[in-house]
This record gives C-alpha cells, sequence and structure tokens, in this order.
C-alpha cells in the first residue's frame, strides 16, 4: 500500500506512536488524516501539523467508533486505511479487578473489533482497505509482569489473523503491528523500557519509518524490532525450552518487570 493520496484514520494518534505514524502519513502524502485520541489538545496540535482534523472518540465504544467512521466518510470520502492504535498496559495478573481488566479489554482488543465492525462493509463493497492494528511483540511472546497485557495483546494478534483469513481474498488487507520498547508515554515509567527493553528502546520515528515499509510490503507482520521474529520462531519449534528461557528472564527482572503509572 502507498499512503500518497489516501484517507486514514489513527487511533491514539496524539502521542508516541499514533503520534509519529499520523506525521509520517503526511509526508508519504496521505489526502487526509483524523487524528482520534481522548487526549484533545495534543491531538489537535498533531491534526495541525498533518493538515488534518482532530477527534475525541472512546475507542472501547462501538458507537463512538461508528459515528466516527460514519462522519469520516461523508466529509471526505471512503476510508483506506484504519490505524486502530490506542492501547493501555495494567501491571498484574488474576489479582487485577473486573473493572481493571474490562478496562483494558475495551481498548486493547474490542477497540479493533469495533474498528473493523465499522469500516469493513465499505471496505467489501469497494473491494479494497485496508487495517493495521497495534498488537505488539507482547500478543506474539507475552508480557512479564501483566497478564491483562499480554493476554490482550495476544487477542488482538488473533483478531487480526481471523481478519486476514476471513477478508483477505475479498481486497481487505490487515498488518499486525508488534514491536517492543518503543519511547513513548507508556514506557516512560520503565527504565530503558523494562523487560520490552532488553533488545533496545527505539524513537517512534523509527518505528513509523517500519510500519510504513511493512504497509508497502502489505506485510501481516509488521516488527520493528527484528529480534522479535527469531523468539517467536523458537517459541514455535520449542515451547518449553522457550517458556523456561521467560521464567529466566522473569528472574532477571523479578518485581521491577512492568511498572505503570
Amino acid at each position: 500500500m502507498e499512503l500518497s493520496g489516501k484517507n486514514v484514520i489513527v487511533t491514539g494518534g496524539a502521542n508516541g506512536i499514533g503520534r509519529a505514524l499520523c506525521e509520517r502519513f503526511a509526508s508519504e502524502g496521505a489526502a487526509h488524516i483524523t487524528v482520534v485520541d481522548l487526549d484533545e489538545v495534543n491531538a489537535s496540535k498533531v491534526a495541525a501539523r498533518v493538515g488534518g482534523a482532530a477527534r475525541r472518540v472512546d475507542v472501547s465504544s462501538r458507537s463512538e467508533i461508528e459515528a466516527l467512521v460514519g462522519d469520516v466518510e461523508a466529509e471526505v470520502g471512503a476510508i483506506d486505511l484504519f490505524v486502530s492504535n490506542a492501547g493501555i498496559a495494567i501491571e498484574g495478573g488474576p489479582e487485577v479487578g473486573v473493572d481493571a481488566w474490562d478496562q483494558i479489554w475495551g481498548i486493547n482488543v474490542m477497540a479493533h473489533v469495533h474498528a473493523a465492525h465499522a469500516v469493513l462493509p465499505s471496505m467489501l463493497e469497494r473491494g479494497e482497505g485496508y487495517l493495521l492494528n497495534t498488537c505488539s511483540a507482547a500478543g506474539l511472546l507475552s508480557q512479564i509482569g501483566s497478564a491483562p497485557y499480554a493476554v490482550t495483546k495476544h487477542a488482538a494478534v488473533a483478531f487480526a489473523e481471523w481478519v486476514s483469513i476471513t477478508y483477505g481474498d475479498r481486497g481487505i488487507k490487515i498488518s499486525a503491528l508488534c514491536p517492543q520498547a518503543v519511547r513513548t508515554n507508556m514506557t516512560a515509567a520503565m527504565e530503558n523500557g523494562g523487560v520490552a527493553g532488553v533488545d533496545g528502546m527505539i524513537e517512534p520515528e523509527e518505528l513509523a519509518e517500519v510500519a510504513i515499509e511493512g504497509l508497502r510490503e502489505e506485510n501481516f507482520l509488521i516488527l520493528p524490532h527484528e529480534s522479535v521474529r527469531t523468539y517467536y520462531r523458537r517459541k514455535g519449534e520449542d515451547i518449553d525450552r522457550w517458556l523456561k528461557g521467560m521464567r529466566r528472564l522473569q528472574s532477571q527482572f523479578g518485581a521491577d518487570a512492568l511498572k505503570v503509572d
């Protein structure tokens, strides 16, 4: 996919990865970029820089996503690329409260479902369209210190796989963007990116460059940290060995595996 002349929606676009993607899409000549975020102030700043529009939307709400898509289609035409990027992290395991589990499930999983539900009808009618879902390397591997993050990101990858299988022969493209540590608000509280930073912390602009190439090649997996591909292969080849290695990694990081304010 080439971005020139395309209409794009980016959720979580006010900061970090989303902000960098918006700016990179603009440099590629995107026709219109809708910057979606609960952070209206920074979303408006990004929109002004890229010549787009800002919208305040709760991505966990199906009705708000449907309204967003309907309004954008009415204002600028068909949506060529929907980037479902918004996400949160919560520390802990089974002891995490039900409300917190529901919150992260709504943002890290159902937001992708709502986006697909909203854009697929018109995309299928046209016989073309692209979804880019930020899923994290945690969706392929795991997240030491956070069961909610690991579980929801696995589900996000699984949903992207399902979309590809179900609609890939009908003109729908989808990519799962799976980085390790990126210098964003989410990782600001973690020293050197925490356990996700074992292979180094990258800047959002570096990730955006890799994302552009992945979209151009229409790769299902877009991996800003190439080492993730090796780890993922090892996991598939011998999961018992891989689990032992993950337990060693957990011992190395201990209680500081993941800290999120």
